[in-house]
């Protein structure tokens, strides 16, 4: 069994967070989430963060840093989380960062 690295993914009422966790779940590769300073920034900081623009957002950030950390495919882990809206669009936005699931 091959074994690849986990896209997982976290949502509450406010933010988004994505990990790039290793194959073997002892490492974080990459993560990025709608909490982080710069993305706040890009948003334009009114404090809207909890919308699917953020979350495609947040999607794109995370491949970029997982393509950085050499990471081209991954297992994509929802956390039980329903598959649309936010979660569904940091997924597509991680997929057309380059990032295969």
């Amino acid at each position: 069994i091959q074994r690849v690295a986990r896209l997982t993914v976290f949502r509450s009422n406010l933010h988004i967070y994505a990990s790039v966790i290793s194959d073997c779940g002892t490492k974080v590769l990459a993560s990025a989430s709608t909490a982080e300073k710069d993305v706040r920034a890009e948003l334009g900081g009114n404090g809207k963060c909890g919308n699917v623009s953020a979350a495609a957002l947040v999607g794109k950030r995370v491949a970029e840093k997982a393509k950085a950390a050499g990471v081209e495919k991954v297992a994509f882990d929802r956390a039980g989380f329903a598959y649309h809206g936010w979660v569904k669009a940091l997924a597509e936005a991680a997929r057309e960062a380059g990032l295969q699931f």
